[in-house]
């Protein structure tokens, strides 16, 4: 190892151990994930998944209600494709680490916020998290649902649909042109305006209303830790950044190395 090395790792302790400290005196934490967690696992982002067939379609096409109206059965196998990719990796020591920390932390309250929709906090054991963007792995409906709509009993096919009515069953996340969930986006921002730390990975910040969350934080005086292995949109809000993967820094910062929650 040369000295440029040895410094960079020694910065990273440094900042990691900085980090554990102030998420070991924290209160009210609260931790907003983006890609960058989810791309440890080995999970593409929308545009990587875009190969091969699906290379000739715009983002456009595939992720709104006029593409989604215009071709249902292509946009709904290429949602089944995008489960297919998510299903077949694992949650990593990040997302682990973050669900170990939550079942631990009884001495103030703890909110996970995500821009993923791949599910995997889900499966690492992490409860109740806000998932601003929806869930790939669920399903609403196109069209506000008339009494004849039920999910549970849609009519197979590409896409299913009510058998009744014709509405169209679509995949639960947020596509272009459309807002953030409410009630989701609702208890995120309460989150964010309550926390005294708010600790940001995996994320560019480039994407509103969720990047807004660290600079709402920020605002109230609350501590923010970004953790990220290159620099994002959101590093002037920052009071310390650690350039880690999620898999590297999260079992450090939140001190659950040696533990593990079964999927």
């Amino acid at each position: 190892m040369n000295d440029e090395e040895s410094t960079g790792q020694t910065e990273q302790e440094e900042s990691m151990a900085v980090a554990a400290q102030w998420v070991a005196a924290a209160r009210n934490i609260v931790v907003l994930t983006g890609a960058g967690i989810s791309a440890e696992s080995g999970v593409p982002t929308f545009r990587d998944a875009q190969t091969g067939f699906w290379s000739q379609y715009r983002p456009e096409d595939m992720a709104s209600q006029a593409g989604y109206r215009a071709n249902p059965a292509m946009v709904w196998r290429w949602y089944e494709y995008r489960r297919e990719l998510v299903a077949k990796v694992n949650p990593n020591a990040g997302h682990y680490a973050l669900a170990a920390f939550e079942a631990s932390h009884k001495a103030g309250a703890f909110t996970l916020v995500t821009q993923n929709v791949d599910g995997l906090h889900r499966r690492a054991g992490s409860p109740g998290v806000l998932c601003l963007h929806g869930d790939l792995n669920t399903q609403s409906w196109l069209d506000t649902p008339k009494d004849c709509c039920h999910l549970d009993h849609a009519e197979a096919g590409d896409p299913p649909h009510c058998d009744r009515c014709g509405n169209l069953v679509r995949p639960a996340v947020v596509w272009f042109g459309e807002a953030l969930p409410y009630r989701v986006l609702d208890a995120a921002q309460k989150a964010a305006e309550a926390c005294d730390l708010m600790l940001v990975v995996g994320t560019a910040g480039a994407v509103y209303p969720a990047a807004g969350l660290a600079r709402l934080a920020a605002r109230v005086g609350a501590k923010v830790i970004i953790v990220n292995t290159a620099p994002s949109e959101l590093d002037d809000a920052a009071d310390l950044i650690v350039r880690a993967p999620a898999t590297v820094a999260l079992p450090w910062i939140l001190g659950t190395r040696e533990t593990r929650i079964a999927a």
